[in-house]
């Protein structure tokens, strides 16, 4: 073997040994729960998923389909998971999470995050940024891209984002659609409102980024108990037909799952043909429409919903 490959092998081997202790996968139970690693990340992709197929699921996590099966009979057993007869071929069964898979999920992912915050909060703004940066390029060495399509990172938002987000809702939609500034000042009433009550269990920012560049957005924000609202969803120009937008609206649809709501609603204009599109895809409808005038020109509203 290559004497340079046998040391990178090895240098790599020690970081898996030090991260899988340092986050705790070690464990009987994952974050403290009953769960193993394997068992809690099927709950997570059931969470953020609308009924796939246990074949789906060894093909997206490489997952042998016999060890699947026991780890879905454990889970069924405990009432966590159900499963039916896909209509089209009875030969599939369709997963999905229970009511109380949902709370069981809701606890772990809670769980989750308090442990990866407990290790990130002593870390430095900066030192946060490059951990970030430096994980987004192990997902691109390892799972890069086809050739011909550029990667990028998704993150929570940190100081600076926010106002990024009012700035750049302002330039593009101007230069776009001919809008005025009110719609600058009704992004920025909605990003100061988002800041001002965030709710860390039941809201969430999500900031695209690509080679260290912000190059889109999306918000999670609480309506009810039971009914989030997507806002601010945005995709730099030079971004766009890379899968951003419509992987920032997935991630909003499985964060609103396991927060337990039971619906996602969002309001648009008829004229943002693209946006509505991804809306579209990811499986939200239109219930209604309305004629207004606003930001300077004779728009016509419309609100979707997705039932989760």
């Amino acid at each position: 073997m290559d004497a340079h490959l046998a040391a990178n092998i090895d240098a790599v081997r020690a970081f898996n040994r030090f991260y899988t202790q340092k986050i705790g996968v070690l464990r009987e139970g994952l974050v403290d729960s009953p769960f193993s690693l394997a068992e809690a990340r099927v709950l997570y992709e059931l969470s953020r998923r609308e009924r796939p197929t246990a074949g789906a699921l060894c093909r997206e996590l490489g997952l042998d389909p016999g060890y699947l099966s026991r780890i879905v009979h454990r889970l069924e057993r405990g009432r966590l998971v159900a499963r039916r007869r896909a209509v089209k071929d009875g030969r599939q069964h369709l997963l999905a999470l229970t009511k109380k898979g949902r709370a069981a999920f809701a606890a772990l992912d809670t769980g989750s995050r308090r442990q990866v915050g407990g290790l990130l909060k002593p870390v430095a703004a900066a030192d946060r940024a490059r951990l970030v940066t430096a994980m987004g390029t192990i997902e691109q060495v390892f799972g890069a891209a086809p050739a011909g399509n550029e990667s990028y990172l998704l993150r929570t938002h940190r100081p600076g984002d926010i106002g990024w987000v009012v700035g750049r809702h302002g330039a593009i939609y101007a230069e776009e659609y001919g809008w005025d500034e009110s719609f600058e000042a009704v992004v920025a009433e909605i990003a100061a409102k988002f800041l001002r009550r965030y709710d860390v269990k039941r809201e969430h920012c999500w900031i695209a980024e690509r080679d260290g560049v912000n190059v889109g957005s999306v918000f999670l924000v609480k309506q009810s108990n039971t009914i989030a609202k997507l806002r601010l969803l945005l995709v730099e120009p030079n971004a766009r037909g890379l899968g951003i937008g419509g992987r920032l609206v997935e991630e909003c649809v499985g964060f609103a799952r396991r927060a337990g709501y039971r619906k996602v609603t969002l309001w648009t204009q008829s004229v943002l043909v693209a946006a509505r599109r991804i809306y579209e895809r990811a499986g939200f409808r239109l219930v209604r429409e309305e004629p207004h005038r606003s930001f300077g020109h004779d728009l016509v509203g419309e609100h979707w919903e997705l039932k989760l």
